[in-house]
């Protein structure tokens, strides 16, 4: 006769929470295996019937019977196990973030992953667990501008004030050049490192086939660019821009036109009072950063200019073009987000950051 498990007691609630854990498709597989011997326990099913069913051997299944019948449905979750001792617990993680404040070792300007583990004596990819875990890149820079302007705080206050709240039917926008763009023409292309790893390469040398100046206007409430190239960057050639974008747009707006300090924003009266509904707002010393073209610059720099070959002055200004006309129709307002940052901001006390 085929050994038959004893019937264990069983409330309605835990029965039905059985057939859950049975039928779920996100619970855990061991625990829908030991609710389905269980259950087959519960309907009296033989264990052997029951362990070529389920495919696992009779002890186990009158080991989960068991333990069902003593401890209910906590027993057939897995009790907790010493497993391997913590070698690099929260006091290993402190240690590194100790390190990160100390003096580099000799020779180095800052700490890196190899110069924290050999300290430690310990291992390096424990270390840049540790470094990924807090989120800090040792490699990584991040540099802000101090600006000494004395009426930095007004002049600031007037240009975010235009992002953030500008005048009612007035149009903002963001107005600089981008000087001196070499068309640079060099091999590049795709190569394999001794580690196996495929990175962009692009052959050391080059050959230099003259620079182009790049004027942009952005919308700062659309984020639409307009933009011009020219061989020089004289007052004459940002006036004509100018018009170019005034003529876009028409006399009956009231415009402000962002610009930094260059030589030629400045000393443009007669412009300014032939066109009464321009007015310029300047950023303060230093400052560049207030003005939002910048952004887009890294943009086109990033996806169109850095890495690639142009074997003239003209490749250069249509790989812009080509640039300028695709992102036009994807091209959103940037959400202003800066803020100042002084030096005494600056503190050598990571720990304080990660905890």
């Amino acid at each position: 006769m085929p050994r038959k498990a004893s019937v264990p007691p069983c409330a309605t609630a835990d029965r039905e929470t059985l057939h859950e854990w049975s039928r779920s498709k996100t619970t855990e597989a061991r625990l829908v295996e030991r609710a389905r011997i269980v259950l087959a326990c519960l309907e009296g099913e033989p264990v052997t019937q029951i362990a070529h069913r389920l495919r696992v051997r009779p002890n186990t299944v009158m080991e989960w019977r068991n333990r069902f019948a003593s401890e209910g449905l906590a027993g057939l979750v897995d009790r907790a196990r010493p497993g391997k001792p913590v070698q690099y617990g929260p006091a290993f993680r402190q240690r590194v973030l100790d390190v990160l404040e100390q003096v580099p070792p000799a020779g180095q300007a800052q700490w890196d992953g190899p110069g924290v583990a050999e300290h430690l004596q310990t291992s390096v990819h424990a270390v840049w667990r540790v470094l990924r875990k807090e989120g800090i890149c040792l490699s990584r820079h991040r540099s802000w501008c101090v600006s000494t302007d004395p009426e930095f705080a007004a002049k600031a206050a007037d240009i975010i004030g235009l992002y953030l709240n500008p005048p009612q039917a007035a149009l903002v926008i963001s107005v600089d050049e981008k000087p001196s763009i070499q068309a640079l023409e060099r091999l590049t292309g795709y190569v394999m490192t001794d580690n196996g790893t495929i990175v962009r390469g692009f052959k050391s040398t080059y050959k230099r086939h003259g620079t182009l100046n790049l004027f942009a206007a952005l919308d700062v409430a659309t984020g639409a660019i307009h933009t011009a190239t020219t061989e020089k960057k004289r007052r004459i050639e940002f006036l004509a821009f100018m018009d170019e974008v005034l003529a876009d747009v028409g006399d009956d707006h009231e415009i402000h036109v962002i610009l930094d300090n260059y030589c030629i924003h400045k000393k443009n009266d007669a412009w300014l009072a032939a066109h009464p509904t321009v007015r310029f707002h300047f950023t303060p010393t230093s400052a560049s950063w207030l003005n939002q073209v910048e952004i887009w610059f890294g943009i086109l720099s990033r996806k169109a200019l850095r890495g690639a070959s142009f074997r003239s002055v003209n490749d250069v200004r249509l790989a812009i073009e080509a640039f300028v006309a695709a992102y036009g129709p994807r091209a959103k307002p940037f959400i202003w987000r800066k803020r100042e940052v002084k030096g005494s901001q600056l503190r050598n006390t990571i720990v304080n950051l990660c905890n």
